[in-house]
């Protein structure tokens, strides 16, 4: 029997005692030994152009029928449509292993699935986890979604309908994991996602530890990569993010729920609640932390220690005018600036919103806490809520920062406090706030 690679390729060492310069080259041993499956062994062919979900599925159902034990990813670009991990299986990509995502949609069986708040008809990811417990996934390669075919798709619908909502188009996520507990996901770089890179669904007791998320591809070929949200934390509780890099072109970690006049009545939808994000460094991006677009209670998160290098927000709560929403007991706690962004965004979140011909909910936000942030950036942003939303309790803490842009946007009084605020070197005072606007505007 062979030992499980996630002992004996990294050592059992906590990542948060690593300077930031060895994170990259740790994983946390998460697995206990267990038999290897070669996916070679299994017919797969890493010549980048042979489909090999078939082989790579067998791999998975031929562990799993033998009590378990690890599919290996061995060195090599492996392209594949949707695998679905079983029960005692564990999924691991060796040093130079790529599970490349076919270009081909219907490589990615169309299910009834969690997207976008609700349930529909959807694409599968490229690896997909359901209703499992003690799911692991990592090793130092890499999953590639090859996503620049989806995305040139979707642009092109955008051009013929420019009111073209973000599932017309079909693309799949890289990892969804769903309804799933003990969860733990480390080492892995992901890359061109067609749409959302890691989803969580209902899951609980999640480590996510030292992936590096990005897309390398909108640079090259200078195409904006739609919907390519980092990680999304979707009615999942107990959740650690920690030891990521994250550059995207949407939300970098985005707290989602249900959306609709009637969220409140989801039982499909939990609340968010008891996230943990440490040591995190965000490059480009909505924000570091983003409830919304679609979300209805998130309570008790916290962010420390993590840098901000990019023009993402640090904060953003999207507030619909047909959802009822509560954001509370949210504290970002040490954050290093050396970008172009904005350190909060409040605002009213307007996209496809429907009353569905019933009167507009309520919404709060309080319990917001920004504290002991320094550096450079571009905006401090806006507090501003639709006609009838509750802010309060949003404070400001130990903040010594120079920004391009000093002026904070308030949209109601007595919403936010400062406490030790210094701006371009000087003690900032709150200008006053600006008069509401009508709703349905931005």
């Amino acid at each position: 029997m062979h030992p499980s690679p996630w002992r004996t390729a990294i050592s059992a060492i906590l990542l948060f005692s690593l300077p930031a310069s060895r994170m990259a080259a740790q994983t946390p041993a998460l697995a206990a030994a267990g038999k290897r499956y070669s996916i070679r062994e299994f017919g797969a062919v890493a010549d980048s152009t042979t489909l090999n979900s078939t082989s790579i599925q067998k791999a998975i159902d031929t562990a799993s029928a033998a009590g378990g034990g690890v599919v290996v990813i061995p060195g090599g670009i492996f392209t594949s449509g949707s695998i679905f991990l079983k029960a005692g299986v564990e999924l691991w990509l060796d040093e130079g292993a790529v599970l490349l995502g076919s270009t081909n949609i219907e490589d990615y069986p169309k299910r009834e699935t969690r997207i976008e708040g609700h349930f529909e008809p959807w694409r599968m990811a490229l690896v997909n986890a359901e209703v499992l417990d003690h799911v692991r996934i990592g090793g130092p390669g890499r999953l590639d979604g090859n996503g620049v075919t989806f995305w040139q798709a979707f642009w092109q619908r955008r051009k013929e309908n420019p009111k073209c909502t973000n599932l017309e188009v079909e693309r799949p996520r890289l990892l969804f994991i769903d309804r799933c507990r003990d969860v733990r996901i480390a080492g892995l770089a992901l890359q061109d996602s067609g749409f959302w890179n890691l989803h969580l669904y209902r899951c609980r007791d999640v480590l996510i530890e030292n992936l590096r998320i990005t897309l390398p591809s909108t640079a090259k070929l200078n195409i904006h990569g739609p919907s390519t949200d980092g990680i999304d934390v979707d009615r999942s509780q107990d959740v650690t993010i920690r030891h990521c890099y994250i550059s995207v072109n949407d939300d970098d970690i985005a707290l989602k729920g249900s959306k609709g006049p009637r969220a409140d009545q989801d039982a499909d939808s939990p609340p968010v609640e008891n996230i943990l994000i440490e040591d995190c460094e965000i490059g480009d991006g909505g924000g570091l932390i983003t409830c919304g677009s679609e979300a209805t209670i998130v309570r008790n998160v916290t962010a420390r220690r993590c840098t901000m290098s990019g023009r993402a927000t640090v904060l953003t709560l999207k507030l619909r005018p047909d959802t009822p929403q509560h954001y509370e007991n949210i504290t970002i706690d040490g954050v290093t600036l050396a970008g172009g962004g904005r350190l909060i965004n409040v605002a009213p979140w307007m996209q496809f919103f429907d009353l569905q011909g019933l009167p507009a909910p309520a919404r709060q936000v309080n319990k917001i806490t920004i504290r002991n942030v320094t550096g450079h950036y571009g905006a401090f942003g806006v507090v501003r809520g639709n006609p009838g939303d509750a802010l309060r309790d949003i404070t400001f803490e130990n903040i010594d920062v120079k920004l391009d842009k000093d002026r904070l946007q308030l949209g109601a009084p007595g919403s936010v406090s400062l406490k030790n605020v210094i701006v371009n070197g000087q003690a900032y005072v709150l200008t006053p706030p600006e008069a509401p606007k009508p709703a349905g505007t931005q």
